[in-house]
């Protein structure tokens, strides 16, 4: 049986995507003029303060999800600050990961900057890129999946939270990685892995001591500033949320 230890289940544990998601769109579809508009669109914000956000959010380390999502949280998440939290967003950003594979594999849609034969905010990226699918989105699917338990952990900071989480995924049909379409699915990926791990023991006991050390540190004012932590959307990612 398949084991990993940077995460809590199996690939094989994961809701197969393959079963419950639609099909990417056919090139000759409407859904897919959708994605060819906002890829168009994404094009033009590469030039923006968006168009910078979308080159570090390509990164899918640990201690990146930590730095740019403390500031939505509130309060700074790192292995030493927050050490059960790290323990528990580690694992299971892997999850997620690991529930889009099988549907990646399915369906080996060609990623936007191969379709085109056009470059990508991060180019040095595009090699890898090239050996797996583009449907669903497997950033999005970490980056979700870690917004759903840390809205979860801090209601109070939920709006502010998963509107950063969304803007992530959001970066990877700008920057060219992906279509709409693929980050879409990345969500729909996500809540289902978070749905899963909700039916694990061992989950359940770490995001308890998550939500415990969280009450402890918010308790004795380890919150960051309001100048700290609030997060805004840049007015490009408000215009795309308006279109």
């Amino acid at each position: 049986m398949e084991m990993y230890a940077d995460s809590f289940l199996t690939t094989s544990d994961m809701p197969a995507g393959e079963n419950y998601l639609p099909p990417p769109p056919a090139y000759n579809s409407e859904r897919f003029f959708n994605d060819w508009v906002a890829y168009k669109w994404g094009k033009s914000m590469r030039p923006t303060d968006r168009g910078k956000q979308v080159v570090s959010d390509a990164s899918t380390s640990i201690n990146y999800f930590c730095s740019t999502f403390s500031p939505a949280f509130g309060m700074t998440i790192s292995s030493s600050n927050t050490p059960e939290l790290y323990a528990l967003l580690s694992k299971a950003r892997v999850d997620g990961n690991n529930a889009a594979k099988s549907v990646k594999n399915f369906y080996m849609k060609t990623r936007p900057f191969m379709k085109f034969e056009e470059p990508t905010s991060v180019p040095s990226s595009e090699a890898s890129l090239r050996t797996n699918g583009s449907y669903p989105s497997g950033h999005t699917a970490q980056g979700w999946t870690l917004t759903l338990i840390l809205a979860e952990i801090n209601p109070a900071r939920q709006d502010t939270i998963l509107s950063r989480g969304y803007q992530y995924g959001q970066s990877r049909a700008i920057g060219g990685f992906h279509w709409l379409s693929d980050v879409d699915a990345g969500r729909c990926i996500a809540s289902a892995a978070v749905a899963r791990l909700h039916a694990d023991p061992a989950f359940m006991e770490q995001l308890r001591k998550a939500k415990e050390e969280f009450a402890r540190k918010a308790s004795s004012k380890a919150m960051l500033k309001k100048e700290e932590f609030d997060y805004h959307l840049l007015p490009e990612a408000q215009a795309d949320d308006n279109k």
